[in-house]
C-alpha cells in the first residue's frame, strides 16, 4: 500500500504505519487452495464430540474474550459468565472510540475528533437498548468525562494514522464467524480494522486491533484467532496481523504462517474443551491468578487473586491494563 500522488504530507508516525501496511510482491505468501477446508475439518473432528454435552436449546458462542478467560483463570470465566453485565464509562469509551474511528474513515466533512465523538454519541443515543439506553441516563459529569476520553482516543488515531484510501478496501468492525457441529458451537469475532485483500491464494490483507494501555500477550492471541477465522471464511489467510497501541503510536506485528494457524487451532480446541467441561460437565474450575484478577467479580473471596494483585502492585510501578483489553462489550451474536 502506497499513498496516492495527491495524498497529504504524512508525519513520521503516519509514515511508519504505512510501512507496516505495505508489502512488495515477493513478501506476499501463497497458500494452498484447500487450506480453509482442511482447517474447518480439523475443528469439526476436534470439537464435534463436545456438542452432545451442550443442551439442545443452547448454542455455545466463543469469542476472543471467552478464549482469554478460560485459558487464564477458569474460575474468572465462570464468574464473569454469571455476573450481570453493566455499562460503565471504561466499557463505553472503547465502544464509542471504535465507532467514532469507523465514522472517521467514511466521513466527508472536517475530521476533528470532537465532532466525530459527538456525532457518534448522538447516533448511538437514539437507540433505546444497550449502550443507547445507558447514554440517555448518565449525568453531565459522566458525559463530559466520556467525551474527553473518547476524543483523546480518536485524536490519537487521526494523528498517527494516514488517511485510509478507498483503494485499500478498509473494513471496520467487520464480523466473522465459523459454525461447528451444525451450529452448536459458534466461533465469532469482530475485527477492528482490515485493509487490503487476498489475490487468489496470495495473501494481502492486514488485520489490525486498536488498543490503549500496555502490551499483553493476549493481544497477539486475539489477532491469531481472527486470522484463523478469516482463513476459514475466505480461504486465504491475512498476510499480517498487528496490534496498534494508540497512546504509544506503535505497531506489534506478526506475519501469518501455517505454523501460526496450526498453533491457534490447537489453542481454540483446548479452550472450547475447557469451556464445555466447566460450564456443562461439572468439572471444578482451575484458579490461575493474573492481570484479570482486577476485574474478577469473585476477587473479594479469592485469596490467590488478592495476593497476586498485592505482589503485582509491589513489584510493578506501572498502570494497570486498560479495560479495553478485556473487550467488555457483550458478544454481539
Amino acid at each position: 500500500m502506497e499513498p496516492s500522488p495527491k495524498a497529504p504530507q504524512l508525519n513520521p508516525a503516519q509514515e511508519a504505519v504505512l510501512r507496516q501496511l505495505g508489502a512488495t510482491p515477493d513478501e506476499r505468501p501463497v497458500f494452498d487452495a484447500n487450506l480453509r477446508v482442511e482447517l474447518k475439518a480439523e475443528l469439526e473432528v476436534a470439537l464435534s464430540h463436545l456438542a452432545a454435552r451442550i443442551p439442545d436449546d443452547d448454542v455455545l458462542y466463543v469469542g476472543k474474550r471467552q478464549l482469554g478467560q478460560i485459558m487464564g483463570c477458569e474460575d474468572f470465566y465462570l464468574a464473569d459468565l454469571a455476573d450481570d453485565f453493566e455499562w460503565s464509562i471504561p466499557v463505553a469509551r472503547g465502544v464509542l472510540a471504535h465507532k467514532a474511528i469507523e465514522l472517521s474513515v467514511f466521513w466527508s466533512g472536517p475530521k476533528d475528533p470532537l465532532t466525530l465523538t459527538d456525532e457518534t454519541i448522538a447516533r448511538l443515543e437514539q437507540d433505546t437498548r444497550g449502550i443507547g439506553h445507558w447514554l440517555q441516563g448518565i449525568g453531565e459529569a459522566d458525559r463530559a468525562e466520556l467525551r474527553g476520553e473518547v476524543n483523546t482516543r480518536v485524536g490519537a488515531f487521526l494523528e498517527t494514522w494516514p488517511p485510509l484510501e478507498r483503494r485499500w478496501r478498509p473494513m471496520l468492525e467487520a464480523p466473522v464467524r465459523v459454525e461447528i457441529a451444525q451450529g452448536s458451537i459458534v466461533l465469532a469475532g469482530k475485527v477492528d480494522l482490515a485493509l487490503g485483500r487476498a489475490q487468489g491464494n496470495t495473501a494481502g490483507k492486514v488485520i489490525v486491533d486498536l488498543k490503549t494501555g500496555r502490551f499483553s500477550p493476549t493481544h497477539r492471541d486475539d489477532l491469531r484467532y481472527y486470522a484463523l477465522l478469516e482463513t476459514i471464511r475466505v480461504g486465504t489467510p491475512p498476510r499480517r496481523i498487528a496490534t496498534y497501541y494508540l497512546d504509544q503510536g506503535e505497531f506489534v506485528p506478526e506475519d501469518v504462517s501455517l505454523a501460526v494457524l496450526d498453533a491457534t487451532l490447537a489453542r481454540v480446541c483446548d479452550a472450547v474443551e475447557r469451556i464445555v467441561e466447566v460450564r456443562y460437565g461439572g468439572r471444578p474450575p482451575r484458579v490461575q491468578p493474573g492481570p484479570s484478577c482486577r476485574w474478577c467479580p469473585k476477587l473479594d473471596e479469592c485469596g490467590p487473586g488478592r495476593r497476586h494483585l498485592e505482589l503485582d502492585d509491589e513489584l510493578n510501578d506501572v498502570a494497570p491494563l486498560d479495560l479495553d483489553d478485556f473487550d467488555a462489550e457483550p458478544l454481539d451474536d
